[in-house]
């Protein structure tokens, strides 16, 4: 069997796919690419045994089909030091040994026979929603952050998907800080919900075509998640746990409303917090009439910082605290430069609003506070 593709088309696919090839594994195999050729479609595959990818692309080919693992490692370096041009795989198919012919010269690898190579799981006789492939993106670009990564806390290890007839939410939270993205115009006659894992999430964004105006289409079952394009298909097992009642966690009749603006708030906390405590990171908020303050100090080194904006305010005078990093990256992942801030009591969390939001979605930030020493400066 041989088959003639582009290298760097090849590259490129490859690349797509390999994140989920584990860097060492108890299953050796699994460090490989499997290679399947049949009727001039080349279908390449990679497992974590958690995490599965796929892509297709086509090729020139001669030869009965044949399954074929090749070591991921090398067939990737020797595809990014070759210039764009068509190449040759020759496979063996008693010793599974690969010769690749390129303007340069020849190449052998040694490979393993494709049977022994994990089957992928399949989304058949699965339930399936469509949703554009932008749209998917912003989700998880909005969400993934606040995911949490301790592995004692495994329902808030991922993004859950929480789908039904008036929308489709998307939530992450680490229980410091909460995000609630929702679609109003992606929906789904079945409501559904699962958790998929953050490690999947990441592996899903590196490789979407962030300019594609196709839908990708989500299939799963009680066990899994497909995540699957033209060329691309994602496998993912689900979370199973049960997910925390997030809407409770967000207070209602917030009377307290700081309008801010992005890169001032920013500047600011950036400063304050070189000079907040190293395992705290308190930063304490003091919003007296049209003067927003913003302090941080550290007790054990005598280090503090205050500054001061102005700000558009409406509610009675409040001293809160924060966590000043998770704030920041909390702010730092709003679009728009003007926001606003919610807040009912100094016991209570955050909301954080953007004033403009695209057409078709709702987007919602939590942080909770910290406990001051004192709520009075």
């Amino acid at each position: 069997m041989n088959f003639i593709v582009s290298s760097s088309t090849l590259s490129r696919q490859l690349s797509r796919i390999s994140g989920a090839i584990p860097s060492r594994s108890v299953l050796p195999i699994i460090e490989n690419f499997l290679f399947e050729v049949e009727n001039d479609t080349l279908t390449i595959s990679t497992t974590n045994l958690e995490t599965s990818m796929q892509t297709r692309l086509q090729v020139e080919s001669r030869g009965e089909p044949i399954k074929v693992a090749i070591p991921a490692k090398i067939l990737l370096d020797i595809l990014k030091a070759l210039p764009e041009q068509p190449v040759t795989f020759i496979v063996n198919e008693e010793s599974f040994g690969v010769e690749i012919s390129s303007d340069n010269g020849k190449y052998k690898i040694s490979g393993e026979k494709g049977e022994d190579f994990p089957a992928i799981p399949l989304p058949e006789g699965t339930s399936s929603i469509h949703i554009p492939l932008h749209a998917m993106l912003k989700a998880i670009n909005k969400t993934l952050f606040a995911a949490s990564t301790d592995e004692d806390k495994a329902a808030l290890n991922g993004i859950y998907f929480d789908l039904g007839e008036h929308g489709a939410t998307f939530v992450a939270t680490d229980a410091h800080r909460l995000v609630r993205y929702r679609r109003v115009d992606v929906t789904v006659p079945n409501p559904t919900n699962f958790i998929v894992p953050q490690k999947a999430l990441n592996l899903l964004k590196g490789s979407l075509d962030a300019s594609s105006t196709k839908d990708l289409i989500i299939h799963y079952n009680d066990n899994n998640a497909f995540f699957q394009t033209e060329d691309l298909l994602l496998v993912c097992r689900l979370i199973d746990q049960k997910y925390p009642d997030y809407e409770n966690v967000i207070p209602v009749n917030n009377t307290k409303k700081l309008f801010i603006t992005k890169s001032d708030l920013l500047g600011t906390l950036r400063r304050v917090n070189i000079f907040a405590n190293r395992s705290t990171h308190q930063v304490r908020f003091s919003i007296h009439g049209s003067e927003l303050e913003i302090s941080c100090e550290d007790p054990d080194f005598a280090n503090e910082a205050k500054e001061s904006l102005k700000c558009h305010y409406e509610g009675e005078d409040i001293d809160i605290g924060f966590n000043a990093a998770l704030l920041l990256e909390v702010v730092s992942n709003l679009e728009t430069e003007e926001s606003v801030l919610e807040l009912s009591e100094p016991n209570r969390a955050g909301i954080i609003l953007p004033n403009d939001q695209e057409d078709g979605e709702n987007i919602l930030m939590l942080i909770m506070p910290i406990m001051l020493n004192s709520y009075v400066m």
